[in-house]
């Protein structure tokens, strides 16, 4: 039994920590799926694994010597302020350290005790919720650690860091799921100890009370194999962790969700069947085997197997060619539609009256109190005007349009029913229009449609992409602003991201940023930089000449923009075609001088920029060196934002060692 929380003290601090991500792997592979907790274990151990290409670059990184972290290194209450004063030269590990592997032993010992626990004593239900309780305790004290990572001083990477973000953004989530089922808000969680709660379960006679089963899972012998740990498969290649992680991470109850308030926990079933809100066991055949959520658009692989559209292209555009279940290669990459599944899935929805992704059901869409209102009449009103949308009358066409672009504008409720009414497919035929009103009309209806989640998907399946860039190429300057509002919108989705990229928008998006109206900058400005989150997209927008036109709207005074073109340049800055381009037109003596003169906005972001330009680059920093920028730096790092001090404190600490070598 003392095995699981066998201490990992002497190892340097940088290999314990992927060493505890093998050993709560390990722990794990053993839950099957009778285990009570096999789906919460199944979800914290997913977010560990994720967290394997923090740890590697923490090992990699050459300029911090560590100390061994001791046993009696634990979490500090004043953690969230340790990351910016520790050094790596302390004679004491780090407290943001001493948090992490806290935290992670925690975790460890939690998988333990949840992966070996079965209900089978009349005081299961109470350990049940004292060990729930864990979970809300590990989790929110895993994202308390994350939060204070050194991150300047590891040169830890674009890439990872906004992984951990997503990590401790689906901690946090989780966290606030526990709080439902505990009926204790995370609040006061935070200032719980785990282990003074862990002592709560009485561990010694733990195997005396109830039903263990150790399966050698303590065994330090043991191998890792991550075949036996299926939702572990992919994470570590072909760069599709944040795939699967985003997917399982959504909207479906955790096993201890699913069961109602009075059923006793050995009822529970984790990963066998899902069960709603109501208690209704949703057949595994309707469940995308990627995200575990019921399937919209299922479509079939080569293999056979079928997923949800979405997340199986995204799987695909990742560049793999395997099939996500089956690991069998794919021998091609086509998707076809399974409308039998689909057909089947929306009677299911309407026979079990569960809402369907489009909101609607059986004429009736759910207020916001719970209750439902019908809606047949209005429903009858606008496929009336749907139809019209393909009548051979352009004056017709043009009266239809324009009423469901006003109507489409006033209320969620009748963005679904214009959907299901099936207008989304008719607005896209429509955006090629000759007529300017008809083509303005169309986009915006389309843009007023996408504000509502589900839309997004239907819109997108409607082929839309293609018609919405050419309008906002050669469209009137109300169309092309109201297309690029509309990418923005659609590239909310990260799948639709490598999409919108892929379909030729950057260009015409550049165009618009330099040559459209105030409101036509704007929203292009705000749709590259959601475009540009997907490092794919950063290529595409330096080679269609972003740099110089973002460097432009700097150069003018008094220019309103100078906060979205620092912004947009922040995100670019980590991809190396974009540096090349911003050191060759000559952007770092205009950095500088914002550091000097702009606002505090605008300081943080020219520092944060100038620190991922000169990042492993001796050309870069002896130029920002050259041009005195080593005052401004100075005065930023005491009296700018915190992410300002930040940026210029790790700027002058690379400049201190040029100044050595």
């Amino acid at each position: 039994m003392a095995g699981f929380v066998a201490s990992d003290s002497d190892s340097p601090p940088d290999v314990a920590l992927l060493d505890f991500v093998r050993d709560v792997v390990r722990m794990s592979a053993g839950t099957n799926s009778l285990k009570v907790f096999k789906k919460d274990c199944t979800d914290l151990v997913r977010r560990i694994v994720l967290l394997t290409h923090l740890f590697q670059e923490i090992r990699d990184f050459n300029g911090v010597q560590f100390r061994p972290v001791h046993t009696s290194c634990s979490s500090s209450s004043s953690s969230s302020s340790s990351s910016s004063s520790s050094s790596g030269s302390d004679s004491s590990p780090s407290p943001w350290l001493c948090d992490l592997v806290a935290a992670l032993k925690d975790t460890k010992r939690l998988v333990f005790i949840a992966s070996t626990f079965r209900s089978c004593s009349s005081s299961s239900e109470e350990v049940t919720r004292k060990i729930l309780f864990q979970f809300q305790c590990v989790t929110l004290k895993l994202e308390n650690a994350l939060g204070n990572l050194p991150y300047d001083r590891f040169d830890i990477s674009e890439e990872v860091q906004e992984q951990v973000e997503l990590v401790r953004a689906q901690m946090r989530r989780a966290a606030e799921k526990y709080g439902s089922l505990t009926a204790i808000p995370p609040s006061v969680v935070q200032s719980q100890l785990l282990k003074k709660n862990m002592d709560m379960l009485n561990l010694n006679n733990w195997a005396d009370n109830f039903d263990v089963e150790e399966n050698g899972v303590v065994d330090h012998e043991i191998t890792v194999k991550f075949d036996e740990f299926p939702n572990c498969r992919g994470f570590m290649n072909n760069g599709v962790d944040q795939l699967i992680f985003e997917g399982l991470e959504k909207k479906l109850p955790s096993s201890s969700e699913a069961c109602s308030d009075g059923q006793d926990a050995s009822t529970k079933k984790s990963g066998d069947q899902v069960k709603n809100s109501d208690g209704v066991s949703i057949p595994d055949d309707f469940l995308c085997p990627i995200s575990l959520e019921i399937m919209r658009d299922p479509v079939i692989v080569s293999t056979g197997q079928t997923y949800e559209r979405s997340y199986v292209q995204r799987w695909i555009d990742c560049g793999n060619t395997t099939c996500p279940k089956t690991q069998q290669k794919l021998q091609n990459l086509t998707l076809t539609p399974n409308y039998v599944l689909r057909s089947l899935i929306t009677q299911w929805c309407v026979d079990h009256n569960i809402e369907q992704p489009t909101g609607l059901t059986n004429g009736k869409i759910k207020k916001c109190d719970g209750s439902y209102r019908d809606v047949c009449e209005e429903m009858a009103a606008i496929e009336t005007l749907v139809r019209k949308l393909t009548s051979h009358s352009i004056a017709e066409q043009r009266a239809s349009v324009t009423e469901i672009r006003s109507l489409s504008k006033r209320s969620t409720d009748n963005r679904i029913l214009i959907a299901e009414a099936g207008a989304i497919p008719n607005l896209v035929n429509l955006l090629t229009a000759a007529d300017v009103l008809i083509q303005e009309n169309a986009v915006t209806s389309i843009l007023n449609l996408s504000i509502y989640e589900n839309n997004k998907g239907l819109i997108m399946l409607a082929g839309a992409v293609p018609s919405i860039v050419q309008v906002l190429r050669v469209g009137s300057m109300e169309a092309r602003e109201n297309a690029a509002a509309t990418l923005f919108s659609l590239s909310l989705a990260d799948e639709n991201r490598i999409i919108i990229g892929a379909s030729g928008a950057t260009p015409a998006l550049v165009d618009l940023l330099e040559t459209g109206s105030p409101r036509g900058k704007k929203d292009a400005a705000t749709a590259l930089f959601n475009l540009c989150i997907y490092q794919g997209n950063k290529g595409r927008a330096v080679r269609a000449g972003i740099i110089p036109a973002l460097l432009r709207m700097l150069n003018v005074s008094g220019n309103s923009m100078v906060d979205e073109a620092l912004t947009i340049m922040s995100v670019l800055a980590s991809h190396q075609e974009a540096k090349v381009a911003m050191v060759k037109a000559s952007t770092i003596p205009v950095l500088i001088d914002l550091l000097r003169t702009g606002l505090a906005r605008n300081k943080e972001n020219a520092a944060a920029i100038l620190l991922a330009l000169c990042k492993r680059d001796t050309d870069n920093l002896s130029c920002i060196s050259r041009l005195g920028a080593k005052i401004p730096l100075t005065e930023l790092s005491k009296s700018g934002t915190e992410r300002a001090k930040r940026k210029a404190t790790s700027l002058l600490e690379h400049l201190g060692k040029l100044q050595q070598l």
